[in-house]
């Protein structure tokens, strides 16, 4: 039990109480459709400092079942703010807390992992609350994508423009669309759609229950999978489409796209302790060995038949019905697997957010990447 101030909309919420690291970007963070089903607990102790935009949402909506922070600033002080973070919590219904000792509430995480929460300003019964908590459902297996993804398939045509990444020496002026991106909706950001139009990418978004033989009509140079929320094997129609794509067309994925594409070649997924939330967690390429502070969010990881405990001085190989699939990024934090890369077929994922919003740009060449492989797939 952890007692503090209400905060946001009045009322009761339940969801997987977690811990993100980010100390800046909090309205992407709520509006990242991956939390759906989950409780935000934020380790950095003052949030809102700088308010609220809606140039700086993530999605159409707030997605995280309920907020935690130490402190909500009561001044929002920056040109760009438009409304205080308690006001943006209470417009979207999302009923938070406040005042609490979050450093404990990160421990707890830590040493017994994430679990289900619940935030009440309407219930002051201890053994109600906590009995309405373990009678939350869990997020294993459950398909959050359905709730998340669009209804409907539209185009999107908006970059980053002024707040882009560089491209490298190339001007920006000189990129052109080139390539026509199938992107798979099971809870994207907006930024990642921003992010493949800079590179030159007309891009379609269609839902996460878009069939293959339906991808295949659209005649795409390449298709991409987004992140989202919950359980990898929660969406097995997801998992069976790329199993039909593999081979037809270049494939990028990330985060939740990333496990899919670990499923539909063959290879299993787990739950990690309290996952990876946060804008400052270290990847090592091991291709070049060079590593990038990376933005993350997500509960489940693709796993190997033996762990990697060490850094290893070669890439490792796993063998699959698809081919041989390389490990091509580990995390500097636990050792899991953080990206893939088939050897037989044009296809790479990782399990981290290149686009950022929040995070650094250290990732932003994937993008380019993905383009360079339709590329030589035209040649």
């Amino acid at each position: 039990m952890f007692e503090g101030r209400a905060l946001g909309y009045e009322g009761e919420t339940v969801g997987e109480v977690v811990f993100n690291t980010a100390m800046t970007g909090y309205q992407e963070v709520l509006t990242d459709p991956s939390y759906k089903g989950q409780i935000i607990t934020m380790t950095a102790p003052h949030i809102g400092n700088y308010g609220v935009t809606s140039e700086d949402a993530e999605s159409r909506q707030i997605w995280a079942e309920g907020f935690i922070v130490k402190e909500a600033s009561r001044l929002s002080s920056n040109w760009r703010s438009r409304q205080r973070v308690q006001d943006y919590l209470h417009e979207a219904r999302i009923v938070g807390i406040e005042g609490l000792d979050t450093r404990a509430l990160t421990r707890h995480l830590r040493e017994h992992g994430s679990q289900q929460g619940l935030i009440t300003h309407i219930d002051g019964d201890p053994k109600r609350a906590v009995a309405k908590a373990q009678s939350a459902p869990s997020i294993v297996g459950r398909d959050l994508a359905t709730a998340v993804t669009c209804k409907e398939a539209y185009r999107w045509t908006e970059g980053t423009g002024e707040w882009a990444p560089s491209l490298g020496d190339k001007p920006r002026s000189d990129v052109t669309k080139r390539w026509h991106v199938v992107a798979y909706d099971f809870g994207v950001k907006l930024n990642i759609l921003r992010r493949l139009v800079d590179v030159g990418c007309d891009v379609t978004v269609v839902p996460a229950s878009t069939t293959a033989a339906q991808v295949e009509a659209l005649k795409p140079d390449g298709i991409f999978l987004s992140n989202g929320p919950g359980d990898p094997e929660g969406v097995p129609y997801a998992v069976e489409a790329m199993r039909q794509l593999i081979g037809h067309r270049p494939i990028f994925g990330i985060c939740l796209g990333h496990q899919i594409l670990g499923l539909a070649l063959g290879l299993q997924t787990y739950k990690l302790k309290f996952g990876h939330h946060g804008a400052n967690h270290p990847v090592m390429d091991l291709l070049t060995r060079r590593v990038e502070i990376t933005s993350q969010n997500h509960n489940f990881a693709v796993a190997m038949a033996h762990p990697i405990s060490e850094m290893p001085e070669q890439l490792p190989v796993i063998e699959t019905s698809f081919g041989q699939v390389l490990v091509t990024h580990l995390s500097l934090n636990d050792r899991s697997i953080e990206g893939l890369a088939s050897v037989d077929h044009p296809i790479f994922s990782v399990q981290y957010h290149p686009e950022a919003s929040p995070g650094p740009h250290d990732s932003a060449y994937l993008f380019t990447r993905f383009t360079q492989l339709m590329e030589k797939q035209h040649v």
